[in-house]
């Protein structure tokens, strides 16, 4: 285990040492799992450990598999990084309110994840526009009871954002999936929204897993397709 750490340590030590010294570009995208591990000689595995460290460190924005990501008003945004810090990166500016945090029982997502327990910490938050007031998005995240996060429900995020609160935690997104539909909001979610019940949403749906598999975190969003599209990537 010491020499697969210590491997992936020196293939982020290369990367960062590039990218700092603008041997690779802003903007500019890294070689693939396979180029790199070929580049190091190293399984992909380390690899995406050496990338996810990278992630950490706000060196890079992970895109796996160029997928699909969401576009804010045509803008990209990698919600890997956290809503905050991916609408920051575009100039727009939002606050967060959270409206719960508890800790609850949920067998049928446990059994659709393949998880041993349905205890889950849930985090119910809000995004508003600075400008005019007005919600944009309500998400709705699902975590492992693990140390560092089994305690928010008696202490609250705080100021810290949840992004943080899963990086403390060891919570590090390798991988995953993601879906989108588009449906009308229930009386609830229209209140929370301060919309009608029925108005139209983009329902998002995103599970994120560690590079051993391990569960990190389940999220739906509800996303104002006023603001918000989603993008395909293909190739």
């Amino acid at each position: 285990m010491t020499g697969v750490r210590l491997k992936h340590q020196q293939i982020t030590e290369v990367l960062a040492k590039e990218i700092r010294a603008g041997d690779r570009p802003t903007g500019e995208q890294l070689p693939g799992e396979h180029a790199l591990a070929q580049r190091f000689g190293v399984s992909r595995t380390t690899v995406r450990a050496a990338l996810a460290e990278l992630n950490d460190a706000g060196l890079i924005a992970t895109r796996t598999g160029k997928g699909s990501y969401v576009l804010f008003d045509g803008r990209p945004l990698d919600d890997r990084l956290g809503w905050a810090h991916a609408l920051a990166d575009q100039g727009i500016d939002t606050r967060v309110r959270t409206l719960a945090v508890r800790e609850v029982q949920d067998k049928e997502l446990a059994s659709r994840l393949a998880l041993d327990t349905p205890t889950f910490i849930r985090v119910e938050r809000i995004r508003e526009l600075v400008a005019d007031g007005s919600v944009i998005s309500y998400e709705r995240s699902c975590l492992p009871p693990v140390p560092g996060v089994r305690e928010l429900p008696a202490q609250g995020l705080g100021e810290v954002s949840l992004t943080e609160v899963l990086r403390r935690a060891g919570l590090r997104p390798d991988h995953g999936e993601q879906r989108l539909a588009g449906r009308r909001i229930d009386a609830r979610e229209a209140e929370v929204l301060r919309r009608e019940p029925g108005d139209w949403f983009l329902d998002t749906r995103r599970t994120s897993r560690a590079v051993d598999g391990a569960f990190v975190e389940h999220v739906m969003s509800l996303l104002d397709p006023d603001h918000f599209q989603l993008s395909l990537e293909f190739g």
